[in-house]
């Protein structure tokens, strides 16, 4: 199903981690220069400021092609027949999609990206003018899949998440009944992940426990949620009161439960997702029990989460050699030092004044009195 190798991508994957400890020192130039070359690749990548790039010019190219056919060929057009060409314009960007990687052997480039994705928009907007919104959300979801699975682009999996999310609405007008449907779809696609444990699903898996626990989160999936948090009310009014205290249940048995699946697994990502769990369940508790919250409660939390990491840490640490069951708290890599100079570049760009202070403004004018000698100037006017 995937369109690229899977010798391609593992071959890919052993550069990037040859790169990564030859940037450590983890590995000498002669042993660096000796695994490159056993570890040749056919495709073809480019950093993620040029993919980034070529992704919004191929999305503009695209968008500019479509609406010059429909002002030249179409001025205005019914909405079936608009639909029709919609759908054939989908169907020649997934082509287009194949072929450029087929051909080029592009790899996250940001071209075939952006084509993938054009695709999948086409094809929404088509099915909306000839089968409805239901059909939109269907379509969506089974074709973001379909991308995320044949060529292995992250965020497909998680576009097809949220198209799931609207599809139960179609189904009933309860809200509980929908939250149910949803959990229980994603419930679903976690038992075959699970079952199936193939490589490269660990981040499927990751998401699906998130979305589950959202699901379950009426704080956080709630129809009225910006009311409910600008307004501190509680979210029960529109749930049944048994649904909605085993939802309160489950929000504190769900964490526990993906962090030990995790680290059982030792899968980063799962841990990440059972971590970000915990944090989202202190924070929603006092809402769902509908007490005050308070200014000092962030304080609070951050806090715990030092304790926690400095508790981890120095326990991880403790161990024979720095390591306990397999896990360090020293860093084996230096992925991370790069996503956390990015993060500080990002948050220097959008936020310059947490770290430049602002320019006061200017004193007045001072005027030094008259001194004929050893005054502020040589007159006699300072």
């Amino acid at each position: 199903m995937r369109i690229y190798s899977a010798e391609s991508e593992e071959a890919l994957r052993a550069r990037e981690f040859l790169k990564d400890w030859a940037g450590e020192s983890f590995v000498s130039q002669e042993q660096y220069r000796q695994m490159e070359q056993e570890t040749v690749c056919e495709l073809r990548t480019t950093n993620i400021f040029l993919r980034t790039v070529l992704f919004l010019f191929t999305v503009i190219i695209v968008a500019a092609a479509a609406g010059l056919f429909f002002v030249v060929f179409l001025r205005n057009p019914g909405e079936q027949t608009a639909g029709v060409f919609l759908l054939i314009f989908a169907a020649i960007l997934y082509a287009a999609a194949e072929w450029v990687v087929s051909r080029f052997h592009l790899y996250r480039y940001g071209i075939e990206e952006a084509l993938a994705v054009c695709s999948v928009g086409f094809l929404c907007a088509g099915t909306s003018f000839a089968g409805g919104r239901f059909s939109v959300f269907a379509w969506g979801a089974l074709f973001s899949f379909w991308i995320w699975r044949r060529f292995g682009l992250e965020y497909g999996f998680p576009a097809a998440m949220i198209f799931i999310v609207f599809l139960p609405g179609y189904w009933t007008s309860a809200h509980w009944e929908q939250h149910v449907m949803v959990g229980a779809i994603y419930a679903a696609g976690l038992a075959v992940v699970m079952a199936l444990r193939p490589d490269g699903y660990s981040f499927a898996e990751a998401l699906l426990w998130l979305g589950i626990y959202v699901s379950m989160n009426l704080q956080l999936s709630s129809p009225n949620l910006l009311g409910q948090w600008l307004g501190g009310a509680r979210a029960g009014a529109e749930f049944p009161g048994p649904f909605y205290w085993a939802t309160w249940v489950l929000v504190w048995c769900l964490p526990p439960i993906v962090l030990a699946r995790g680290v059982r697994q030792k899968d980063r990502f799962v841990m990440a997702a059972g971590a970000i769990a915990a944090i989202l369940t202190l924070v929603t508790n006092k809402p769902y029990l509908g007490w005050p919250r308070h200014t000092w409660d962030p304080m609070l939390l951050g806090a715990l989460l030092i304790a926690a990491a400095v508790f981890l840490r120095r326990w991880l640490a403790s161990g024979p050699r720095g390591i306990r069951h397999g896990f360090t708290a020293d860093r084996l890599s230096g992925r991370d030092k790069q996503w956390m100079s990015a993060g500080s570049t990002v948050l220097g760009v959008l936020s310059p004044q947490l770290v430049t202070r602002d320019i006061q403004p200017g004193s007045p004018e001072v005027r030094f009195g008259g001194g004929d000698s050893g005054g502020g100037g040589a007159s006699g006017e300072f």
